[in-house]
C-alpha cells in the first residue's frame, strides 16, 4: 500500500522553513531596535535582560533564542547599525581615489547620520570604540585609508594603528559632542581639518579635503534604521 500523500496534500516543508526564518528575523530586529532605547536610558553596563524582554514584548525564552547575553545583544546592535550606515556611505567614499578624501567624506557622513538618528548616535557614543567599532567594518575602512595614505607618503606618520586610533577616537567623541553640546554648523569639517593637520598635512590641503561637498542622503532604509525616525533639521 502506498502511504504517500498526493503532491497537492503534502506539507510544504520549504515554505514552513522560510516562514520560520522570516519570523525569527523579524523578532531579532525587534529585539535590536527596542534595545536601543534601553541602552541609551540605562547605559551599556546597567541594562539587564528583563529590560530588553519588557521593551520588545517577548518572552525570556525568545530572547535566549537570539542572544545569550546582553553583551552579545549590544555587539549585534553596534555592528548591525554601523554596517547599515556604512553600506550607504561607503560608495561615496570609494568614489574618491585619495585615501584622505575617502576619510573626509566617509567620516563626515557617518557623523552626520549619527546626529540625524540621535538614538543610534547616543548609543554608539556610550558604548565606545571597543564595542561599536573595533574589528568592525568602520575600523577596517579607517585602517585601509590610513595605510594607503602612509604608502602614498601623504602623512607625517608611519604607524597605521596610531593613525587609526586618532581618527576613530575623534570621530566617536565628535558624535557625542554634536549630540550633547552646542556646536558650530561646520563642526565636522573643523574636526577633520584639525585631524589632518595633526597627522602632518599642510593647512590649506587639510582645509580643502575637510570641506569636500557631501551628498544629501535619503533616510536610511536598512531593516533597523527603517524603524527609526530621523531628526528633522530646524
Amino acid at each position: 500500500m502506498n502511504d504517500r500523500l498526493p503532491p497537492e496534500m503534502a506539507p510544504d516543508v520549504g515554505h514552513r522553513t522560510r516562514v520560520g526564518a522570516q519570523r525569527r528575523g523579524r523578532t531579532r530586529i525587534k529585539l535590536i531596535e527596542s534595545s536601543l532605547t534601553v541602552f541609551v536610558a540605562k547605559g551599556p553596563d546597567m541594562a539587564v535582560i528583563d529590560d530588553f524582554i519588557a521593551a520588545a514584548g517577548v518572552s525570556r525564552g525568545t530572547f535566549y533564542n537570539h542572544f545569550r547575553t546582553t553583551h552579545e545583544l549590544m555587539l549585534a546592535v553596534a555592528a548591525g547599525m554601523s554596517d547599515e550606515v556604512l553600506h550607504v556611505i561607503e560608495p561615496y567614499a570609494l568614489a574618491r581615489t585619495d585615501p584622505l578624501e575617502r576619510f573626509s567624506v566617509g567620516s563626515r557622513l557617518y557623523l552626520r547620520e549619527a546626529v540625524r538618528y540621535p538614538i543610534w548616535g547616543a548609543f554608539i557614543a556610550r558604548v565606545g570604540t571597543h564595542i561599536a567599532a573595533r574589528g568592525q567594518p568602520i575600523d577596517i575602512h579607517l585602517r585601509r585609508d590610513v595605510s594607503d595614505a602612509i604608502v602614498a607618503q601623504r602623512l607625517g606618520l608611519t604607524n597605521v594603528q596610531v593613525g587609526r586610533d586618532l581618527l576613530l577616537g575623534a570621530l566617536f567623541y565628535g558624535i557625542e559632542t554634536c549630540l550633547k553640546e552646542e556646536t558650530a554648523p561646520d563642526h565636522a569639517e573643523l574636526l577633520v581639518e584639525r585631524l589632518l593637520v595633526g597627522l602632518g598635512l599642510p593647512v590649506d590641503e587639510a582645509r580643502r579635503i575637510g570641506r569636500l561637498p557631501l551628498p544629501d542622503l535619503e533616510p536610511l532604509a536598512g531593516p533597523i534604521f527603517s524603524r527609526l525616525e530621523p531628526r528633522v533639521n530646524d
